[in-house]
């Protein structure tokens, strides 16, 4: 297990393009950088050896731009990435949904997600022989039969529930049904402590939420049982303690690494979330 406290910095120069949910399928390479001769070497050495696309699913309360700034170093990198949009409905349908993106990705492929989008990369990866690799973040991995809520609180230190907005609505067929926020004014301590606070506001303000019947819904399969995993483990964590992380982290015996970090790691330690998806991808795809 890898204890990390602080975050690598990278040196690196150029021009980005942000890339939002479905989009560029194509890696490219970037020269300009202050290690240049090294990403030019990398994106010679791509042709030979196409790297894996690397597909990103967000949780709840997040959208597929709070992968922007792990998606950046990704594509210095010479990798392909998508940023998957997750409709948050249920682990269920939300897989079939990423399953899409993955059937219209040819080629070897890394999942990674974040949060609740660890419980639909563990059961959109069931059976497709072109995911070589799990990735979760500060994620949920759960075992079939097992729901997020109660993997939430397996052992004490989530304030989530305190901390959410539930709205009520009514359905085409007449039901009730129940999406989830995070209270604005909550939103950075529960969610983004360690992302600066203008950030952090336009987080809440843009933050999709997720249906309450998604984190009741069973796990059907635990893709992790049959594939290698790593898992970033969020030590500072107020959603998902870090002591449940841990539990199933070892469980699937994952590759660890833990960061002094919010639930928001991927915002507020991009380079370290970036570097354990590309240990992933060297591990497993030659």
């Amino acid at each position: 297990m890898v204890s990390i406290n602080g975050r690598r910095k990278r040196l690196v120069t150029g021009v980005f393009s942000t890339v939002a949910a479905g989009a560029a399928f194509g890696a490219f390479a970037l020269s300009g950088t202050a290690d240049g001769a090294t990403r030019t070497a990398e994106a010679a050495d791509t042709g030979k050896h196409p790297k894996p696309t690397i597909v990103l699913e967000h949780g709840a309360f997040a959208d597929g731009s709070s992968w922007n700034g792990v998606l950046a170093d990704l594509r210095v990198d010479g990798y392909p990435v998508v940023a998957a949009a997750n409709p948050l409905r249920g682990p269920a349908s939300d897989a079939a949904a990423l399953r899409t993106v993955l059937d219209h990705v040819k080629g070897p492929k890394i999942l990674v997600g974040h949060s609740y989008g660890g419980n639909v990369i563990s059961e959109a990866a069931t059976n497709d022989p072109e995911v070589k690799a799990l990735v979760y973040v500060a994620a949920f991995l759960p075992a079939p039969g097992e729901t997020a809520l109660e993997l939430t609180t397996k052992y004490p230190g989530s304030t989530l529930p305190d901390a959410l907005d539930p709205v009520t609505y009514q359905q085409a067929d007449g039901s009730t049904a129940t999406d989830l926020y995070i209270r604005q004014d909550k939103f950075r301590h529960q969610f983004a402590a360690d992302v600066p606070a203008r950030q952090a506001a336009l987080m809440a303000a843009e933050q999709r939420p997720i249906a309450q019947a998604a984190l009741e819904e069973k796990a059907t399969s635990a893709a992790w049982k049959t594939k290698p995993s790593w898992d970033i483990v969020t030590t500072q964590d107020l959603n998902i303690p870090a002591a449940v992380q841990r539990f199933m982290a070892k469980r699937a015996h994952a590759h660890i690494t833990e960061v002094a970090a919010s639930h928001s790691v991927a915002v507020s330690h991009p380079h370290l979330v970036a570097d354990v998806i590309e240990k992933a991808a060297r591990a497993t795809v030659r």
